[in-house]
């Protein structure tokens, strides 16, 4: 499938090996090509443990690849990549510092001024919808307002790339609804290009312009599918029903489900040799 990757993301075959403690090797993912074109929403799925996560750690700059090359804007990654935010499963923020102090971080850390950097996180503050909680702490707030004030901190350095780590999977049903919807605002305003790992289905496709489906470990790029629904998505929760939606979840679900069902066969014959040994 044809998409630009002018100033987005480029892995051409891409292994990363890890060394296990007992001094074995273990390959997280294999020959993987993967191209995001700039401003693109791009939602990975894939079984449990098959290298996901490993995709964005290695866009993101935070380990090296062990064979082929990640390009991002158009540069080989050989350091942290510039312009990116990375939202993690659990939220990153320091709870010593109040809610203000931690979305300031960013521009505080690139040079902003202490002044600026705070008035810019009073900005973003009010944008994700907590105005009047600048001055609580991390452990004052909801999951939910948490992960707003991880979307807060990310986009107030105005990324060029958002790398989110499976961000809504600890929340409940009702606040991860909330939180897709917000995303998706907050996204079409600065459109930077996005690598988001989730293991739900549903979630992948009513955010995404490409659903990203990866094999059972080690993993590849099984196929890549566009997702032509119409932009704004509006509410994630109405989008779920419209013919359109399910045509693409049952195809996708076909490829996806193959690689489940792969996994959980080889994690019980695994469970078997060690309980016969």
């Amino acid at each position: 499938m044809s998409v630009s990757t002018e100033d987005g993301i480029e892995l051409t075959g891409v292994t990363k090996r890890f060394v296990t403690p007992t001094g074995s090797t273990m390959t997280a993912i294999r020959d993987v090509n993967l191209r995001v074109g700039a401003g693109r929403f791009c939602a990975v799925v894939g079984p449990t443990g098959c290298g996901k996560s490993t995709t964005l750690t290695l866009t993101a700059g935070l380990e090296r690849a062990s064979a082929g090359q990640v390009r991002v804007f158009g540069k080989p990654v050989d350091g942290i990549t510039p312009n990116a935010g990375f939202v993690f499963q659990t939220d990153a923020l320091m709870p010593w510092k109040s809610v203000l102090d931690n979305v300031a971080l960013g521009p505080k850390f690139r040079g902003m001024a202490t002044r600026d950097a705070l008035a810019e996180a009073r900005r973003w503050l009010g944008v994700v919808g907590l105005a009047g909680f600048e001055d609580h702490y991390p452990h004052q707030l909801s999951g939910g307002m948490r992960k707003r004030v991880s979307l807060a901190a990310a986009l107030i350095n105005k990324p060029r790339l958002l790398l989110m780590d499976e961000p809504f999977s600890a929340l409940d049903v009702q606040t991860r609804a909330i939180m897709t919807n917000e995303l998706l605002r907050l996204w079409e305003q600065t459109r930077p290009s996005v690598l988001f790992v989730t293991h739900d289905l549903e979630e992948a496709i009513s955010m995404a312009d490409l659903v990203v489906v990866m094999t059972a470990g080690p993993a590849t790029v099984k196929a890549v599918y566009e997702i032509d629904l119409p932009r704004p998505r509006g509410a994630v929760q109405d989008i779920r029903f419209t013919p359109r939606f399910l045509e693409l979840y049952r195809q996708i679900w076909e490829s996806l489900r193959e690689e489940v069902e792969r996994t959980y066969a080889l994690s019980a014959a695994a469970t078997a040799r060690r309980a016969a040994s």
